[in-house]
């Protein structure tokens, strides 16, 4: 089984598998000015697998709360074999490998929501949702049912779009827990500092006490001020590896990163990552058609 690696960054226009996947398997959508403010993309994958070619596929973690909805029958088998259908699934600083069967056909939306977004969209905290994939259909009942088949009867990928970002918005608009605005304040803070800055100094610069700020981030993020900034320099490091050279001077990289040493970069990247900073390297951007 070929596996190969799927990573978001929040901004940036190299998106999806860093390996070479087929033209036109995946697509970006523009989001609509009413979600702008609470969703960073909308990416559609659409790929038929050939009989006895399966794949796996390693997601890295981005912090973020998405939706998967599935228009086609074939879906991914989740870490522990099971069938993964249309989701919410939560924040995570763990990568998650999906797989493929040979002879499925994938067609999927992905939309990722911006921090603090889920509770209004959702109907529940963000930190009830970490670490998990919750079926759509538990979350929204028969509105997402009627939604599916909506979207599933359009002629075209833009129509469905439109369908869809559409219900996204009347959602927000009807939701009952509006999203606290220090959640993506503090969480852009600590994006735009590479995860340099420390919890305390990220709530004085939101206004609020430290202990107030992870009960915040946790509810709205779904993770702690830390592990959000683990993944900001994480994330800092990859796109630095993205634009370099094939070998890079490792020490200067971690040194310029914010990292203790190199040991430290090369735990960082196995625990979030599942990979050696090297492994990732020969398995990813080194043969990325997107690099």
């Amino acid at each position: 089984m070929t596996e190969r690696l799927f990573l978001r960054l929040d901004g940036d226009n190299v998106h999806g598998p860093e390996s070479t996947v087929p033209a036109d398997t995946l697509r970006t959508f523009s989001v609509g000015a009413r979600l702008a403010p609470h969703v960073s993309q909308i990416l559609q994958y659409r790929e038929t697998f050939a009989e006895g070619a399966g794949v796996a596929e390693r997601v890295l973690p981005d912090g973020a709360v998405r939706l998967v909805v599935h228009l086609e029958d074939g879906t991914p088998a989740g870490p522990a074999g099971e069938s993964q259908g249309s989701v919410a699934i939560g924040a995570a600083t763990a990568p998650v490998l999906l797989r493929w069967r040979g002879g499925s056909r994938m067609h999927s939306i992905s939309v990722a929501l911006r921090p603090g977004t889920a509770s209004a969209l959702l109907g529940l905290p963000a930190g009830e949702l970490q670490g998990m994939a919750v079926p759509l259909e538990v979350l929204w009942g028969r509105d997402f049912a009627e939604l599916r088949e909506r979207m599933a009867e359009q002629p075209d990928d833009g129509a469905r779009m439109a369908v869809l970002q559409a219900a996204l918005a009347q959602r927000l608009a009807r939701g009952t827990m509006p999203a606290n605005p220090c959640a993506a304040q503090a969480a852009a803070l600590l994006t735009a500092s590479a995860g340099r800055m420390r919890p305390r100094e990220v709530a004085r610069a939101v206004g609020v006490g430290e202990r107030r700020l992870q009960q915040i981030f946790r509810a709205e993020v779904g993770m702690s001020p830390k592990a959000w900034g683990r993944l900001a320099r994480l994330h800092a490091c990859l796109r630095a590896l993205r634009g370099g050279p094939t070998a890079p001077p490792w020490a200067a990289l971690a040194a310029d990163g914010g990292f203790y040493d190199q040991a430290h970069l090369a735990n960082e990247f196995r625990v979030l990552c599942g990979l050696s900073p090297t492994d990732f390297l020969q398995r990813g951007v080194s043969l990325s058609s997107k690099t």
